[in-house]
């Protein structure tokens, strides 16, 4: 059955159920989360799970739907376990009865899109940037920007600072070869050469083989597209084997900075924006809270899974209102598309796209002393 022919069940599902009585509220409202709580990468577990659960606490605070509260269930991937990631989607429905689910991960996000697409479970990705996730079911939807947002951001930038030659490197992944793919794309659409495209291991400890085929490209700049801690350890083998060009990554973090050290100098992050500032009241409040909950600034994931759960109870108080059977996930998703925009925490609003993405602001970030510094926001067309 095609996207738009599902899609035409459920709005005619749902108006056999309009103005019917309204179902018995659950006991609890449950949402799924499947995040890397262990193996290679659990500061991603660390950070949008504390996002997630800060947001239900918000809500519970305030009592809840109505009455009812939330509460999240966690499932973990082992840092990309797709097998682990099945088995967690399994329970969070079967055995937890969850109607919406918050994956992370390209890897575990493409391998649980079909069991939410066969059970009829909304999901919402935050983490991965694969756009195999994006147009291939009605339930599936993200609220972060797409590798091909972020190539095209990376790419624009490097073209206005002279870039003529480009170079790539990332994980043996699907996650690495949808990035290296969309940047290609990106870049040679504006008539400009890549010169090499380097793959290594996710838990590979040296990475000279594929760091020396790069210096030997001579490429302007990099494009630098592995996720904490290979961005850093990346980084720091090309300026130690004497590459000086212009680095460029999609994400950073603390980690990346230890692990670089001081060839992290310079480099430019190229990702969703979010900031903490008077400007916009909501982010300031849950950078506040978060920080005094769990000691640290909230980056762009928290964000994300903060005001993930916080479209999940929007789009429950939304079914909710139009009666009949509405904890389920087709009501979800129909309250989703009858009114796609939300209030965001990265300031206004965000709308989802008809494929299901919302659209949000890529900016370019500066590391100076350890710290992103906001340069400019970028193109992510």
């Amino acid at each position: 059955m095609s996207k738009r022919t599902l899609f035409a069940a459920l709005v005619l599902t749902s108006a056999l159920t309009g103005g019917a009585a309204l179902a018995a509220d659950p006991a609890v409202y449950k949402i799924g989360g499947i995040f890397a709580m262990t193996g290679a990468s659990p500061h991603y577990g660390k950070v949008m799970s504390a996002g997630a659960q800060l947001a239900v606490d918000e809500i519970n605070a305030q009592g809840g739907i109505d009455g009812v509260k939330l509460q999240l269930v966690i499932e973990d991937h082992k840092s990309g376990s797709a097998q682990a990631a099945v088995a967690g989607m399994n329970r969070l429905i079967d055995v937890e009865g969850v109607k919406a689910v918050l994956p992370s991960f390209s890897t575990v996000t493409l391998a649980t899109m079909p069991i939410g697409d066969q059970k009829k479970v909304m999901m919402i990705n935050g983490g991965g940037v694969s756009a195999q996730t994006v147009g291939t079911s009605p339930y599936m939807f993200n609220i972060r920007s797409m590798a091909s947002d972020l190539a095209a951001g990376i790419a624009h930038r490097a073209a206005e600072q002279g870039a003529k030659k480009l170079a790539q490197i990332a994980i043996k992944s699907e996650f690495g070869d949808a990035t290296i793919a969309a940047t290609t794309k990106a870049w040679e659409g504006m008539g400009l050469k890549m010169v090499a495209a380097e793959q290594f291991q996710a838990d590979a400890a040296n990475i000279d083989t594929q760091v020396a085929k790069l210096r030997a490209s001579q490429p302007d700049a990099i494009a630098n597209w592995p996720t904490t801690p290979q961005a850093g350890l990346a980084v720091k083998r090309m300026r130690e084997l004497g590459m000086k060009q212009p680095v460029y990554c999609m994400e950073w973090t603390a980690e990346d900075t230890k692990v670089a050290g001081k060839h992290a100098e310079g480099v430019e992050v190229v990702t969703d924006y979010f900031a903490a500032t008077d400007e916009n009241p909501w982010s300031k409040r849950f950078a506040d809270a978060y920080k005094a909950k769990f000691g640290e600034m909230p980056d762009f994931y928290a964000a994300n899974y903060y005001e993930g759960v916080y479209v999940i109870a929007e789009l429950i108080r939304r079914a909710k209102a139009k009666g009949g059977d509405y904890y389920s996930g087709e009501r979800l998703v129909q309250a989703l598309w009858e009114n796609p925009t939300f209030d965001s925490v990265y300031g206004k609003t965000l709308t989802f796209r008809k494929n299901g993405v919302a659209q949000k602001p890529v900016a370019v970030f500066r590391l100076e002393n350890g710290e992103q510094k906001f340069v400019k926001f970028t193109s992510g067309e």
